[in-house]
């Protein structure tokens, strides 16, 4: 997870309520057919970043299952420590994704319910860094708001700040970073309302 611009910051409050979150999130996959389309964009045993992992479940877990090489990222370090008790001996990062830098680059990004954390600007900045970690033919998944606007919901009493762009500044930043749009659903009612983009990494 990374800071947006609500008063307290979202690494802050997963730090404080990450455990309750995980909880909550449990490891039932609603996400399922979403994940069979990312993943049929990806080769066999494909890596793949998770980039604002969380606890792991269920959605690195999953990948994992289906035989696939994943890393995580995440900014709260009791996100981290879940994470590693969940999936043990998975590589993971403490890290803000707005200084991603691993000079890697993954067949598989991954920003499920974390992208939405960042304000606006932040987000527009964040594409140049996803297309520094994609390999050629690279699929991207990320979750975001259906119309530009930021708001603010709670987590555990705390304020949890989502931002989001411009369907069409997506489109425009995408194909600017060299990926073109697969899938995009706008609050899908089989996805629990999630508005979702699926892109590819030209060649």
């Amino acid at each position: 997870m990374a800071a947006g611009s609500s008063e307290v910051p979202v690494t802050d409050v997963y730090q404080r309520h990450g455990a309750s979150w995980a909880n909550l999130r449990g490891d039932r996959l609603t996400e399922g057919l979403w994940l069979d389309r990312f993943c049929a964009l990806l080769p066999a045993g494909a890596a793949i970043l998770d980039i604002g992992c969380g606890s792991g479940l269920p959605m690195a877990g999953e990948l994992i299952r289906r035989g696939f090489d994943v890393t995580g990222v995440d900014g709260a370090p009791t996100m981290l420590v879940l994470f590693q008790r969940n999936l043990p001996g998975v590589e993971a990062h403490l890290l803000d994704m707005r200084q991603l830098a691993l000079r890697r680059c993954f067949s598989g990004l991954l920003a499920w319910d974390s992208f939405f954390h960042l304000s606006p600007s932040d987000q527009r900045s964040m594409f140049s860094r996803l297309q520094a970690h994609a390999s050629p033919g690279a699929a991207l998944m990320f979750t975001s708001g259906d119309t530009e606007g930021e708001a603010i919901g709670k987590l555990g009493g705390d304020p949890l700040y989502h931002g989001s762009l411009d369907p069409a500044e997506y489109r425009i930043l995408l194909d600017a970073a060299g990926f073109s749009v697969v899938a995009h659903v706008v609050k899908d009612p089989a996805c629990g309302h999630r508005t979702i983009w699926l892109a590819r990494q030209r060649g």
